[in-house]
């Protein structure tokens, strides 16, 4: 990574790091929901974005970890294992829901994860005894940090933070490992890939293990954020909205999910002064996005930069061009 863009992160940091400082409870409570969210679009990112399998069940993982967290906290267990148990457990589910992947793609794949989802959303709605059934869970307990309780929303917000940075290195390891390659590669031509030994089976089923267990992280942060939490708030509408986020960022880009997050979080807290019409105003915009832009905000940031470099130096260009058109013709052939 360039020194420039180390400076452009630290300073994206101390800009989160000092928000606090001029935000209200309510905001600082949106913030923290855009990090949680954040957290579980890079999951899904990473799944979609680098590997190229398509999920609908991110909401259901995040279900998962919702209860586990929420019923292993109400039972007096201390939070790192309660949110290392949901990130376990949505690790293995998520190994178990890949093996679709192995024999479909696509919409196919689409039907079989949002099948997925609604089984989990079913299972915690019938099973009164253990989730409280339609009623939910309500008195989450907040995590509580060397003594110190993140009942109030700036402590949270600075505990949601860490967890967002830590989460955020580990997925820029792996990307940045022989596994983030192996994914690109699965994304791009999975035949290829394993004609030049990766191993597709082991790489598809760790795409959707580890996207599920950033889904479960997300999902245990959302029940001690909102302290109550009901099988119906993770339903299909969240999973698409986890979808969208990363659409709208830039499916295969490492900050896509983060501003596609942003976008989706915020921008409806930005038009709200138009009263009963900043739903409408928000959907056309998403709209229009998606018709003019598919490749999402960064994609459309690549292409002015292409772009520009093109117009700089057009000679370069031409001959990059023509090196890469001679390629493709030796590969056809």
């Amino acid at each position: 990574m360039s020194l420039r863009k180390i400076l452009l992160l630290l300073a994206g940091l101390a800009i989160l790091i000092a928000l606090p400082f001029s935000q209200s409870n309510y905001g600082l409570l949106v913030l923290s929901s855009w990090l949680i969210y954040s957290i579980a679009a890079m999951g899904l990112n990473l799944t979609l974005g680098y590997a190229g399998q398509i999920s609908l069940a991110q909401a259901g993982f995040m279900a998962l970890g919702a209860y586990i967290v929420a019923l292993m906290t109400m039972a007096g267990i201390a939070w790192p294992f309660a949110l290392i148990a949901a990130m376990l457990l949505c690790f293995v589910l998520g190994l178990l829901l890949g093996y679709p992947a192995l024999r479909v793609q696509h919409h196919f794949l689409a039907f079989v994860t949002l099948a997925f989802n609604a089984l989990v959303i079913l299972v915690l709605r019938n099973e009164e005894w253990l989730t409280g059934g339609t009623y939910g869970l309500t008195g989450i307990p907040r995590p509580e940090i060397f003594g110190m309780k993140t009942m109030m929303a700036t402590p949270f917000y600075y505990f949601v933070l860490g967890l967002f940075v830590l989460t955020a290195l580990a997925l820029y390891g792996i990307i940045r490992s022989p596994w983030g390659r192996a994914f690109k590669g699965l994304r791009e031509n999975p035949i290829r890939a394993n004609s030049l030994g990766v191993d597709v089976r082991k790489m598809t089923l760790l795409a959707f293990a580890i996207g599920a267990a950033y889904g479960g992280l997300a999902g245990g942060l959302i029940a001690q954020l909102t302290q109550y939490i009901e099988p119906h708030s993770f339903g299909l509408p969240i999973s698409l909205k986890i979808l969208l986020m990363v659409i709208v960022g830039g499916a295969g880009f490492f900050f896509g999910p983060v501003l596609g997050a942003f976008l989706i979080v915020l921008a409806p807290e930005f038009l709200r002064f138009t009263e009963g019409y900043y739903l409408m105003l928000y959907a056309v915009l998403v709209i229009v996005l998606m018709v003019f832009c598919p490749t999402g905000l960064l994609g459309l940031a690549e292409r002015a930069k292409n772009a520009l470099k093109q117009r700089r130096n057009p000679q370069a260009t031409a001959w990059t061009t023509k090196a890469a058109l001679d390629s493709n013709g030796e590969k056809n052939q």
